[in-house]
């Protein structure tokens, strides 16, 4: 994703380019130019995607970053109460805390519907304790509120015994 900064730079540019269109397109209505219709198209267009730019360059992204959180992906969304992230077999179990927090930062969205007001985010990762079987683990979860995006309250959940599973299966690799 594009910071801010970046957004602006080409917000500049776009807005740049809108202007260069502009004038062509006078200058092909003083001209008689036959495709100064289409210009007046692509000026017009080239407007949109300025403001749009300038719109998004405003810092509507409100993200924070976590100190310790790894990458995960979101294989499970059902827009209300119900999420799921995998994360990578080899996590540690602060690194699983501190991506927990920043999903529940990501994922926080005033347009969820939810009947118990909580979002839940679980964190799972899958190992393969032999040749060709895979076994899925949760790690642990998340829950926190649907209505306030600087939840206080959230509910932080590690679940040991698949905590343990997962540095035995840390260990049997390292050793292998």
């Amino acid at each position: 994703m594009l910071s801010t900064t970046e957004l602006f730079i080409a917000t500049k540019w776009f807005g740049i380019a809108t202007i260069g269109f502009f004038l062509l397109t006078t200058l092909g209505f003083i001209l008689n130019w036959g495709f100064r219709f289409r210009l007046v198209g692509v000026t017009g267009f080239m407007g949109v995607l300025t403001a749009g730019l300038f719109g998004l360059s405003l810092g509507l992204f409100n993200r924070v970053e976590i100190p310790g959180a790894v990458p995960y992906t979101l294989v499970y969304d059902n827009g209300s109460t119900q999420t799921v992230i995998a994360v990578s077999p080899s996590i540690s179990e602060s690194e699983i805390e501190a991506t927990m927090e920043q999903a529940a930062g990501d994922l926080f969205s005033l347009g969820r519907l939810g009947g118990d007001n909580k979002l839940t985010i679980r964190v799972r990762t899958i190992i393969h304790p032999e040749e060709g079987i895979s076994e899925p683990l949760y790690l642990g979860e998340v829950k926190r509120s649907l209505s306030q995006r600087e939840d206080e309250n959230m509910d932080f959940k590690i679940f040991p015994e698949t905590l343990g599973k997962l540095v035995d299966y840390q260990r049997e690799n390292l050793e292998s």
